[in-house]
């Protein structure tokens, strides 16, 4: 067994096993974030192209074995975009990647976080991965300072994202393996801007709803000025660790899959 950033590797015979390999001798791994802008240094100059699937019109990145799909903010939109590159792609790997909020005040701008378990806030349901750095929690909107500390205490969790839990569950309905990447965006006692408003149904931000909100209050310019730059520090942190760990995983053929434990509440 190989072990990269983390993830435990197994042979391409396990993989075969599962019957997830597409007929190419490549590894597809598929990557699923919110927003373009948490990858853009990333993908920036990856083939882009369009594909439609069960009537809506889904943007790829793609380059060499790996394919990103940037869909939305959220639980819903995290799984329409990783059924869509299911569909599409038939990856041997799914990964959930983009920003998280630490609940631990350890935890920096840049830190790369890759949880040994995710949590979903709307059931309790769990997935044991094969990460070491502790539990993830998949929350329905953007989390606060109050909020954080309250999520920390509850799951005992120390990182917070929108989207990890719902690219899990595809990843499980489809018996394709799981991972979780994740940088830290905003730090445990910084409040966010109220952000969660201006998402809408689809997983969209309202960037200019939001820059009028904004205009007229003075007092969150320099939190939003922090917010941006924090933003693109774990941007670019994100993309180097993932530009690294594309090219270690190529020669491999799978990677762990995720063991499912009994569904559990809050502590």
């Amino acid at each position: 067994m190989l072990c990269i950033n983390g993830f435990a590797l197994k042979g391409a015979a396990s993989a075969a096993a599962g019957n997830k390999l597409s007929s190419s001798s490549k590894t597809r791994v598929a990557i699923v974030a919110a927003l373009e802008r948490e990858l853009h240094p990333l993908v920036k100059n990856w083939n882009r192209t369009h594909h439609d699937h069960e009537g809506r019109s889904f943007t790829f990145f793609e380059r060499a074995d790996t394919v990103v799909i940037c869909d939305g903010i959220g639980a819903q939109a995290a799984r329409r975009a990783a059924e869509a590159v299911i569909a599409l792609y038939n990856p041997s790997l799914l990964q959930s990647v983009g920003f998280a909020g630490a609940l631990d005040a350890n935890l920096h701008i840049g830190e790369i976080f890759t949880p040994s378990l995710v949590l979903d806030a709307r059931d309790g349901s769990r997935i044991q991965l094969a990460g070491a750095e502790g539990a993830l929690i998949t929350f329905m909107s953007v989390a606060g300072a109050q909020q954080k500390a309250k999520l920390a205490r509850a799951y005992e969790a120390r990182a917070v994202d929108m989207e990890a839990a719902a690219v899990a569950a595809a990843a499980r309905a489809h018996g394709i393996p799981f991972a979780a990447i994740k940088v830290i965006s905003d730090e445990f006692n910084f409040e966010i801007p109220a952000m969660s408003a201006f998402i809408d149904a689809e997983g969209g931000f309202q960037t200019v709803n939001f820059t009028l909100f904004a205009l007229l209050r003075p007092w969150l310019w320099p939190r939003l000025v922090a917010l941006a730059r924090n933003s693109q520090k774990a941007s670019r942190a994100l993309s180097a660790h993932l530009e690294s760990f594309c090219n270690q995983l190529q020669p491999v053929a799978a990677v762990l899959s995720p063991t499912v434990l009994p569904t559990g509440g809050r502590k």
